[in-house]
């Protein structure tokens, strides 16, 4: 168990902790959020014992070994596999003392053999290599010198270093910023089946979600505790914070009572010692804190100046660099209001879709059709590097804003955080979120109508992520992201292309789909273990513990009584569906007007807003729907297997 007592911790002048108490359950999956700068990697970092408590005690059993993701990779020529298997100190030491135990023979090579089976020596190469494939790295990729990937591929490999180390404590600060969709997936799923005490630091909320079951939070220099995962701590902490608003009011309340009666009767002698208690009485009532803000973010994106359709239109277009083609066929058809999510395995050629949209490289052959009012928006990890280090976020906007009066830039600014003196501090220093947020305030000031986000929510937090997929939600033009963030995609997305095998296609089902594709391609645990085959077995056991099937006229009785039973729900999946098509045939009606060219230059913008309205709230009710059938299939689905589990045996 990690404990920790009145906590203090200060860094510079700040105080990050104070009175800060913590516990955490052996084998706990816990999510460490807060503010970026509230102290989340100061505590990893006390934990590690690179830090020291100002006040207070942190601790932790004594045998419990860390493992956490080193932030520096060195240029080396070792191998990417043989690099990951370093990373277990423990096993290289005892394999540097083969040659010896083989010479001296006997007990001794025994001793060794023991020792070496007890770390799972002989499988440290495949399992090594899995966590490397499961990561994105091919067999060949795994051979090849750490020297020759970039700084992403490097934290991959750093990563899995620290999952292949034996720890009973795991510290992982934003493991899935530099992994795409299909790594996200499949560390999920590892970190799920990990036995120990896992800590992480994250912002992409259902990957929390999914993962663990109890939140940390930073809240000012408190740690507040709280069960379950995200959203369940969404839901709690809004209580708590209603709660404590309403404790704050009633105390001012209170105070202004007790105030009036001093003010009023503290000179009168027959009233002093009255108003003399409540003096007392004021000065012991202990202040209660009002209920803040979850966020300091409040952006939108401007309306377009111009709207055109279609905004660009590929056809069999190839894309690639000099002679190498990477992707073919391209077709795509982008319309305001257009949402596109482009799914693929890093490498398969998502940024280079993304870069041709934004016509940062040419087609290699093909025909592309650019609106003449196209205006793009294009952001990815390269923006950060493009900044001017000594400029500030003020010098940064004048640049672009023309001669737009001060004040309202840094009004401007302030919706994305930057505020007070902040706007004309350098950007050098700046953390990767602010550079992130800073970039993003660049790009809205242009008013774009089509906007291709490569990567954007890397590195901003909770809050920052909400904002960017509220103003996403109501952006009037095209949207096209490649994102690991689940989140942002089910909430942004309407439709889904697969970049694959050098194509560009439909992807024909939604995220979940996808992701169990990928779960089902996955490389396989090689420690599956006997409890978890025990489970399976006694879970597919239970329908029937007898082992003994029902008779024929029993049998008949049942499946009659399960048909009045399911009926209902049958009836009303049966109504949605009818629903969804019928709405489905409205919204591609909607589609069809909003693709007339002379809606952009002959009718009044009015026009325009109106139907775009309409396809919007078409969407978010077609969503209920679809969400509302899922969830009754699925009930109606554990109905069926409780009743058809009756009769195995």
């Amino acid at each position: 168990m990690i404990t920790a007592q009145n906590l203090e911790l200060i860094r510079g002048n700040k105080s990050l902790l104070k009175d800060a108490n913590l516990r955490v359950h052996d084998g706990q999956k816990i999510g460490l959020i807060g503010a970026n700068g509230s102290g989340k990697s100061s505590l990893f970092a006390l934990l590690k014992g690179e830090l020291h408590a100002d006040a207070g005690d942190i601790g932790f059993p004594v045998h419990w070994r860390i493992s956490s993701v080193d932030q520096e990779t060195p240029s080396i020529s070792s191998s990417v596999l043989e690099y990951t298997i370093d990373g277990d100190s423990e096993y290289r030491a005892l394999e540097a003392e083969k040659e010896a135990a083989e010479i001296a023979g006997g007990d001794v090579l025994a001793h060794w053999h023991h020792n070496y089976e007890a770390l799972d020596g002989y499988s440290m190469g495949p399992r090594a290599a899995q966590l490397l494939a499961g990561l994105g790295f091919e067999h060949e990729a795994q051979q090849q010198p750490v020297s020759s990937f970039s700084g992403g591929w490097r934290m991959r490999v750093n990563l899995a270093r620290a999952l292949l180390k034996p720890s009973e404590l795991l510290l992982l600060d934003e493991p899935t910023n530099h992994l795409d969709l299909e790594a996200v997936v499949w560390l999920e799923r590892w970190l799920k089946r990990y036995s120990g005490t896992l800590i992480v630091i994250s912002h992409d909320r259902e990957f929390l979600d999914n993962l663990v079951d109890g939140i940390i939070h930073f809240n000012a220099t408190a740690l507040d505790t709280y069960a379950g995962n995200y959203s369940s701590f969404e839901r709690q902490r809004g209580e708590r914070l209603m709660l404590q608003q309403a404790v704050f009011d009633k105390q001012q309340r209170q105070r202004a009572h007790l105030q009036a009666f001093v003010d009023r009767f503290r000179y009168q002698a027959t009233k002093a010692r009255q108003a003399q208690s409540r003096v007392k009485a004021l000065e012991k009532l202990q202040a209660a804190a009002p209920m803040h803000a979850a966020s300091g973010f409040d952006f939108k994106f401007f309306e377009p100046d111009e709207l055109c359709s279609p905004l660009i239109s590929f056809d069999q277009v190839k894309a690639g660099y000099g002679d190498t083609v990477i992707l073919n066929h391209i077709h795509i058809n982008l319309l305001p209001g257009s949402r596109i999510g482009l799914l693929g395995r890093n490498g398969a050629g998502k940024s280079t879709l993304v870069k041709l949209l934004a016509g940062v490289i040419e087609p290699v052959a093909g025909d592309v059709d650019r609106g003449r009012q196209l205006q793009v928006g294009y952001f990815d990890q390269q923006q950060l590097d493009a900044l001017d280090l000594d400029a500030s976020p003020l010098l940064h906007l004048q640049r672009i804003a023309g001669g737009v009066k001060e004040q309202e830039l840094r009004n401007y600014l302030g919706t994305f955080g930057f505020r007070g003196d902040a706007v004309l501090a350098p950007v050098g220093p700046l953390s990767g979120g602010e550079k992130t947020r800073l970039a993003l305030a660049l790009l809205v000031w242009e008013r774009p109508n089509l906007l291709l986000l490569d990567e954007p929510t890397n590195h901003l937090d909770v809050d920052m992520r909400e904002a960017l997929i509220l103003a996403l939600q109501e952006f009037p033009g095209a949207v096209v992201v490649v994102s690991h963030d689940r989140h942002l995609l089910h909430t942004v997305v309407d439709e889904l292309y697969l970049v694959a095998h050098g194509e560009v296609k439909p992807f024909d089902g939604d995220l979940d789909d996808y992701q169990r594709l990928q779960i089902k391609s996955a490389p396989r645990p090689l420690d599956t273990g006997a409890d978890e085959s025990a489970a399976g077995q006694g879970e597919s056991a239970a329908p029937n513990p007898a082992g003994k099937a029902p008779d024929r006229q029993e049998q008949k009785r049942m499946q009659a009584e399960f048909r009045r039973q399911a009926a209902p729900q049958r009836k009303k999946i049966s109504a949605i569906e009818k629903q969804m098509v019928k709405l489905e045939a409205t919204l591609e009606t909607l589609a069809e007007q909003l693709a007339d060219p002379a809606l952009y230059t002959d009718k009044p913008v009015q026009e325009l807003n109106k139907l775009m309205k309409a396809q919007g709230e078409g969407k978010n009710e077609l969503q209920a729907l679809e969400e509302e059938w899922l969830g009754l299939q699925d009930e109606l689905e554990m109905m069926t297997e409780e009743f058809e589990g009756q009769f195995s045996g």
